[in-house]
């Protein structure tokens, strides 16, 4: 019997053979379609392919394409364990064809394939084809010999593909397996076709046409191919069995089940194994493709998702979190396939034990409250939607898990009052936040988030995406559009742009629409998770409901990485040379620098500042990944995570380790912001400044990734100029400089005393240092100069040496230098308990346009900007000596 896996190899095998590219499998995120919440079939990564807009080196192709479908207008969420075929994950086998080969070689290798390789019947084989479509009608009788019986033609759009209300569109033609007479339901198109007997296999899709208008479809220049084939249906088909669910993959994820709860799959309660087993799939590829429960759009899917398998496994008798036990064996069946499950096996275990966990506490509980509420009702009976909100709002039960407890007793929910009871509590929100005093400017925020909801942000996974125009805001106010030359806020429903937060700056880039292109400065978040994009348009115009490419600038995103990466090693070191009292104060996350503030008393000193930034390259060049999960904060601090002082944290936190090897533990630490990969990403880690910012409170600014290469280049640029400068070698450079400043200082040391002794001798315009030049100022002498060319540096020696000359006295020197004037006052010993040199100096000061001025009784200085007033300077110290008493 083949395997999922080898029917999935033989698969892609066979159209490689036949001239086909194999494409890897696209995210379950759409990146090219903001109409799309999930991934939902083979063609969506090729959506620009087919449309023209984007080339690929091959012009045919064959994937394996994972596929969601919960959520949105495609939904099997609520028939999931309940039938034979739905699943809320699958996998969409596919070929495709840009403009090469058309209608009649796409049924030849679907023919071959199903018949030769896959060794099935023609007896149990028919197809179905567009009734207005002959010539894939001819096509059939040509290649298979089919009578017309089996090749049926159906005249709705069942049998007509279309991408949307405009674009590539065309007949397509399904392959039906036939079950045999046991089983009821008749062939396509007749009344009894939604039975179980015919099940399609594989859709061909033959786009040959362009829809314009409504009323206008042209032949398109270049036909393509678009195939999808269910690969759960065509393993069941092989495998010889009639319910997906029994097929070799899902019966391994079943036992497991089984083996964990110790209920037998095969009885009563066998929808709910089936249940687990399907959401453990979607589970887990959706968080390996990054999506993470929350409370608004895709995340609220998982989450739905999620806990509507725990719901199962409780009533299977699981006490303690189960699911998240089963994800080895999930890895183990299709890990080879998809290695990104085998990659993100510690995120999609951590992150279902969390949920589960959360969801334990209040499943039973809401529970009982559901049972206590419907003991009165009988079947056909209606759950009140107060009830059901309730059941939503306090105990976590999304509307669909309620709904599906009350299935098997065939009551319904009241989903209008629900939808009653959600919108009073938004009314009660909004009033609440409207009287917290934020300003009528602010209040346009809560009224935009209310409307559009939150912005799913993609930045973790990529850098480009399509997203929808959701909203616009211009001054305050909500606009339709933004034309080339104005400046406003964008909201769409999904970005790949940053929003500033925690330190780390917003990213920049480029929105391009049909009808314009505007260029993205800066990202914020307003309201919870509401992003608002600040926008330029530079073409055209953005308006509400356009579809937009949304491409983040990748060179300043990969800087902002490394930088902030750097910082979470930067932290760990600092702890660990420094101590354990260092916590982050502040930061800041730019693409060219980094900044980091931390608790700390004194200055660090140049060999502590070295070692840290050591051991940051050092960890840099282990070149470790760079792991993340999902915890609560009391999980995660419990890891060892550190989490910053007064932030507010929710139920979830993403924690990011990195710097260790061999399952050392380095860095751990809770943060939203955007990381390199691994720690060789960084790049080189540079320190460049650190000082205090305020009591107890160091700054450290560093540089990291090219901006450190940068500064080192300049800084060796710098250095071989100075070197030819001084025609040394750099090496050599050191001592050049320290003969040259031993020189400089010789120099000035000659110069001060020259100045001093001409000083003394009368000179430096000051006249004769001689009997006539002491003053008598009341009962004190007093020698009072202005020493021109003489700096403040050198008059308290000058001072001391006239008050030697005195005996007993006051000196008062004024130097001017370069525009400045110093202004000195000295006062021998025997005077200076009733004259304070301090008083008389700031007398000077004052008259020299300068503040304050200070010493000892017996020695002041201070000096000021106005040195044309040195004169005055002088006077007022004689005044002030005049009045000491």
């Amino acid at each position: 019997m083949a395997s999922v896996s080898d029917i999935r190899r033989t698969f892609l095998e066979y159209f490689r053979k036949n001239g086909h590219e194999i494409v890897d499998s696209s995210p379950l995120v759409p990146r090219n379609d903001p109409t799309l919440m999930f991934t939902n079939a083979g063609m969506v990564q090729f959506k620009n392919v087919f449309t023209g807009l984007e080339k690929r080196p091959y012009s045919r192709a064959t994937t394996s394409q994972k596929c969601v479908r919960a959520g949105g207008k495609h939904n099997d969420l609520e028939n999931v364990g309940y039938t034979a075929r739905h699943h809320t994950f699958f996998e969409m086998l596919g070929n495709f064809s840009f403009g090469d080969y058309f209608k009649e070689r796409a049924i030849e290798l679907a023919w071959n394939l199903i018949t030769k390789e896959f060794g099935l019947s023609p007896e149990k084989l028919l197809v179905t084809v567009y009734s207005e479509d002959e010539d894939a009608a001819g096509y059939w009788r040509k290649i298979t010999g089919f009578p017309d019986s089996k090749i049926i033609r159906i005249p709705t759009s069942d049998n007509f593909w279309a991408m949307g209300d405009t674009g590539p569109c065309g007949p397509c033609s399904e392959i039906f397996y036939d079950h045999g007479e046991g089983i009821p339901g008749g062939p396509p198109g007749s009344p009894d076709a939604d039975g179980d007997r015919f099940i399609e296999i594989w859709n061909l899709v033959f786009m040959q046409f362009e829809q314009q208008t409504k009323e206008l479809r042209v032949p398109l220049p270049k036909p393509s191919i678009d195939t999808g084939m269910g690969l759960e249906r065509i393993a069941a088909v092989l495998q010889g069995k009639h319910n997906n669910y029994d097929i070799d993959l899902f019966r391994a994820l079943i036992e497991a089940v089984a083996h964990e709860t110790g209920v037998d799959p095969d009885g009563s309660q066998g929808a709910s194994h089936k249940v687990i087993a399907d959401h453990l799939r979607a589970t887990s590829f959706l968080i390996a493709d990054g999506v993470l429960p929350s409370n608004e759009g895709r995340g609220y899917v998982l989450r739905r998702i999620m806990r509507r398998a725990m719901r199962h496994a409780h009533i299977l008798g699981a006490t303690e979190p189960m699911v998240y036990k089963l994800v080895p064996t999930l890895v183990h069946e299709m890990g080879d396939a998809y290695p990104e499950l085998g990659r993100a096996q510690p995120l999609i275990t951590e992150t279902l034990k969390l949920e589960e966990t959360r969801f334990k506490k209040t499943l039973g509980t809401g529970l009982k409250l559901l049972e206590d509420e419907t003991k009165g009702l009988s079947a056909g009976g209606t759950l009140r939607g107060d009830v059901a909100f309730k059941l939503y709002d306090t105990y976590g039960f999304p509307l669909d898990l309620t709904q599906d407890v009350l299935r098997a007793r065939n009551i319904t929910v009241d989903t209008q009052g629900f939808e009653t009871a959600m919108g009073e509590q938004r009314a009660k929100a909004r009033a609440a936040w409207a009287g917290s005093g934020e300003t009528a400017d602010q209040a346009i925020w809560f009224d935009v988030r209310q409307k559009v909801g939150a912005t799913e942000f993609l930045g973790y996974e990529t850098e480009r995406a399509e997203g929808k125009v959701t909203a616009i805001v211009v001054e305050g106010k909500e606009v339709a559009a933004l034309k080339a030359g104005q400046t406003g806020w964008l909201m769409v429903n999904q970005t790949p742009f940053y929003a500033e937060s925690g330190g780390q700056l917003g990213d920049t880039g480029r929105f391009v629409a049909a009808g314009g292109e505007a260029e993205i400065a800066d990202v914020h978040k307003m309201v919870g998770d509401l992003h608002a994009h600040h926008a330029t348009v530079a073409r055209g115009e953005i308006k509400v409901g356009d579809e937009v490419v949304m491409t983040v600038d990748a060179i300043r995103r990969a800087q902002l990485r490394a930088h902030h990466s750097a910082t979470h090693l930067l932290h760990e070191a600092l702890r660990r040379h420094l101590g354990t009292h260092v916590t982050q104060k502040g930061s800041l996350v730019a693409p060219d620098r980094l900044r980091f503030d931390i608790s700390h008393t004194k200055a660090i000193s140049l060999e502590e500042l070295r070692h840290i930034e050591d051991e940051v390259n050092e960890r840099i060049r282990l070149n470790s990944p760079i792991d993340t999960r999902l915890m609560t904060p009391e999980e995660a601090i419990a890891a060892g995570a550190m989490a910053l002082f007064g932030e507010k944290y929710g139920d979830e936190v993403r924690v990011l380790s990195m710097g260790g090897a061999n399952g050392e533990k380095y860095s751990i630490e809770l943060c939203g912001g955007t990381h390199a990969q691994r720690t060789g990403d960084i790049g080189l880690f540079r320190i460049v400044g650190e000082g205090a910012v305020s009591a107890g409170v160091r700054r450290i600014e560093a540089l990291a990734g090219a901006a450190a290469e940068e500064y080192v280049r300049h800084q060796i640029e710098l250095l071989n100029q100075a070197a030819a400068t001084l025609k040394v070698r750099p090496e050599d450079l050191p001592s050049r400089l320290q003969a040259l400043v031993e020189g400089q200082r010789k120099i000035e040391r000659d110069l001060a005393e020259a100045r001093k002794a001409l000083a003394l001798a009368g000179g430096t315009g000051g006249g004769a240092a001689a009997a006539d030049e002491i003053r008598q100022v009341g009962k004190v002498k007093m020698i009072g100069r202005v020493l021109n060319g003489v700096p403040g540096k050198d008059l308290k020696g000058m001072a001391d040496e006239f008050k030697k000359k005195l005996g007993s006295g006051v000196v008062a020197l004024i130097g001017v230098d370069e525009g400045k004037a110093s202004a000195v006052v000295g006062v021998t010993d025997d005077l200076s308990k009733t004259v304070s040199a301090v008083e008389l100096v700031k007398a000077g000061v004052a008259a020299l346009g300068g503040k304050g001025g200070g010493g000892r009784p017996d020695m002041a200085q201070g000096g000021g900007p106005d040195a044309a007033k040195a004169g005055d300077a002088l006077k007022a110290i004689e005044a002030a000596l005049e009045g000491a008493p």
